[in-house]
């Protein structure tokens, strides 16, 4: 069946300059990348999708690491690889959270690290399951960034909207 995942590379997988090393780990899904953007996250993007570690005590720490703040690095890799088994596949590229633990020929295990304050810095997040993925796509992406539709969408007309625009 096919499925979308979430994947980002993180601050600190960009500032060890690790996004063509990643992505080349990754090509090995042979999946296909269906929306791929930089993103400066935001507070409330990065609260958003940490949401469910709210109460944990690294919640503070975990928001500046996926910021930027801890690496001089505002900015985040944000991709949607799509495809049979896309979750499975890219979580088992990605291995397990703590990168200690990681397989050395995982990304996380080849790249990651723990900080002396027992922060996991580990280059990549990867959605855990499917309803995660819906979850998180739908924070980090809008419907026409994505080259397939993943989700039901509909379309609004919003008369105050304010927009940047080039000049």
């Amino acid at each position: 069946m096919q499925e979308a995942t979430l994947i980002l590379i993180k601050p600190d997988g960009l500032k060890k300059s690790l996004t063509g090393n990643i992505l080349t780990r990754l090509s090995e899904t042979k999946l296909e990348i269906v929306a791929a953007k930089i993103v400066r996250v935001s507070r409330e993007l990065a609260e958003a999708h940490y949401a469910h570690l709210k109460n944990e005590p690294f919640f503070p720490e975990l928001i500046k690491y996926i910021q930027g703040e801890l690496h001089d690095r505002r900015k985040v890799m944000a991709l949607i690889y799509w495809g049979e088994e896309a979750i499975v596949k890219c979580r088992r590229l990605a291995g397990v959270t703590n990168p200690e633990q990681a397989e050395s020929t995982t990304i996380r295990g080849a790249y990651g690290r723990i900080t002396t304050s027992g922060l996991y810095e580990n280059v990549v997040h990867v959605s855990a399951n499917r309803v995660d993925a819906e979850r998180e796509i739908k924070l980090w992406f809008m419907p026409d960034e994505i080259i397939v539709d993943l989700f039901p969408t509909k379309e609004i007309i919003k008369s105050h909207l304010r927009l940047r625009i080039w000049v």
